[in-house]
């Protein structure tokens, strides 16, 4: 059997059953809970709400895509595992001359988090494997449903989107990329949340614009109207 759902399946519940009879429960692994709770985290560090937080991550994001662009990644790795052992060694050693100097014993200055419980269980393994699978599976049907032409429509877009970026391509590189979306990620939030009418004025236009224009293209194309329509 399979896609097989029983009534007792609460909502939101999705059951997959393979052709070996494995089952996997979409819902206890990726509930829209969870999800709503990294989105509700994203957005409170995108929007500066812990400017603290935000400054921290931002910054170390910056730091680490600047040095990629200097050095490489190898290098990268190895300058920052030196600076935190010699961050960690340092303080072990004046943990112990402090210690021996007071005459006290207070013991590994790093016990607590010596002892702090870091293994994954395999539930949790579990968990990200499947919602990696769901995520990959998902992606593959959109790549899919855009190179066969499901919709010639969708399938132009995308075309011209592939268009624009080999221009991106061309004038920066990846790192560069990933640099600019780093940056935006953490600046256009709150640019939009400050000028948010200004912004969807003119988005809106800029909407209706190329709506007009894919209606013109669907009225000419045979077969490019949706069939929706």
């Amino acid at each position: 059997s399979e896609g097989v759902e029983s009534e007792s399946t609460p909502p939101h519940s999705h059951l997959r059953v393979s052709s070996q009879g494995r089952s996997v429960s979409l819902d206890r692994d990726c509930s829209p809970l969870e999800l709503s709770l990294v989105i509700r985290r994203a957005i409170n560090l995108l929007y500066w709400r812990d400017i603290k937080q935000t400054g921290i991550v931002f910054g170390s994001l910056l730091l680490l895509l600047f040095s990629l662009t200097q050095f490489s990644v190898v290098s990268v790795v190895a300058y920052l595992a030196l600076a935190g052992l010699s961050a960690t060694i340092s303080f072990r050693i004046y943990k112990s001359v402090l210690q021996a100097v007071q005459k006290t014993d207070e013991g590994h200055p790093f016990k607590a988090y010596l002892d702090m419980e870091m293994n994954l269980s395999q539930d949790q393994i579990q968990k990200y494997t499947d919602c990696l699978q769901l995520y990959v599976n998902s992606t593959v049907k959109e790549l899919r449903r855009l190179f066969l032409v499901q919709d010639l429509v969708d399938s132009l877009k995308f075309a011209v989107l592939m268009w624009l970026l080999t221009y991106v391509g061309a004038l920066f590189n990846g790192l560069t990329l990933l640099i600019m979306a780093v940056v935006s990620m953490f600046t256009l939030p709150v640019v939009y949340d400050k000028y948010q009418a200004q912004i969807d004025q003119y988005l809106g236009l800029v909407r209706t614009h190329i709506n007009t224009v894919v209606a013109k293209i669907q009225a000419k194309i045979p077969g490019a109207k949706r069939k929706a329509e």
